[in-house]
């Protein structure tokens, strides 16, 4: 008696071309739930200083900060840290200091960093690219590394004690060029060509052809300004030098003296810190994920 043999497939009913087209689905799907698993990870740790320092914030003096379980939610949601904290201290002096250091902040590198990456990205020039390898070659040496040069420059300029001597060491940076040059890369040089063929001179390629296709970049360079700059700490406490100059993270930092190991102060200064960050990010978030997205297509 022989027997014929039987695949496997048609044992359990199902058409081999539909099978070797599931699998590599069934395999795709793995790989984003596993990618998913992890991003919501990172969002849960990075998401969970912030709770705890908005929770803290709005805890009444009688309820304990420290438990376990964690508690994340106030037995008795109240607003008077928040109010003694902007009495203590100049908050809508801090506020407006720390605005103008990210404005400026913020304006000075969209102007130079486009500026700068222009000619890298679009102009054909004799060391182009040593240049550019120059520039980067800077992202690799520590702020710490630069500070006493960078500081006695402005001692010798009088800019000491100065809005001027915190804005102007972060007026370009490497990184702001780094990402416009690659953004000015992923445009056809034949818009170029053709710009120059009806008569428009570099500047008016720059200003009027490539700055409005690279507008999501632009909004990426500066949210990262504005976060830096409003975030900025340590340079602004060693270059002014009166108090009704400090921004507002010099002017917190003061809170921890004001209110010895008072956490809850301390947290809701943080949290008012952190609102106009919120607020800014919010605002641009599309421009911010576009040109991301776009940078890592690029890419």
């Amino acid at each position: 008696m022989s027997y014929n043999k039987v695949n496997p497939d048609q044992v359990v009913g199902v058409n081999p071309k539909i099978k070797r087209r599931w699998m590599p689905s069934r395999r795709k799907a793995i790989s984003y739930l596993i990618s998913y698993f992890f991003l919501i990870l990172m969002a849960v740790v990075t998401i969970v200083p912030f709770l705890w320092s908005v929770s803290t914030a709005l805890k009444g003096q009688n309820e304990a900060i420290y438990s376990f379980p964690p508690n994340f939610i106030p037995e008795n949601i109240t607003f008077s840290n928040f109010v003694t904290v902007w009495k203590t201290i100049p908050i809508p002096r801090y506020l407006w200091n720390s605005t103008i250091l990210a404005f400026w902040g913020v304006v000075l590198p969209l102007i130079f960093c486009s500026l700068a990456a222009f000619p890298l990205a679009r102009m054909n020039f004799k060391g182009k690219n040593i240049v550019f390898m120059v520039i980067l070659a800077t992202m690799m040496i520590p702020g710490e590394v630069t500070m006493i040069p960078i500081y006695l420059i402005l001692e010798r300029l009088h800019l000491i004690g100065s809005f001027s001597g915190v804005i102007l060491p972060g007026a370009v940076s490497a990184f702001g060029i780094f990402l416009m040059r690659q953004a000015y890369m992923g445009i056809p040089k034949e818009i170029d060509e053709s710009a120059i063929i009806d008569g428009a001179n570099p500047w008016q390629i720059w200003w009027h052809i490539l700055l409005p296709m690279v507008t999501p970049m632009l909004a990426t360079l500066a949210i990262l300004s504005f976060i830096g700059s409003w975030n900025n700490f340590l340079w602004p406490l060693l270059v002014l030098q009166e108090p009704s100059t400090y921004p507002l993270t010099v002017g917190l930092y003061n809170l921890k003296g004001a209110f010895v190991s008072d956490t809850r102060l301390v947290s809701a200064g943080a949290v008012i810190a952190l609102i106009p960050i919120l607020i800014v990010f919010v605002a641009f978030q599309k421009y911010f994920i576009k040109g991301a997205y776009s940078s890592a297509v690029k890419g």
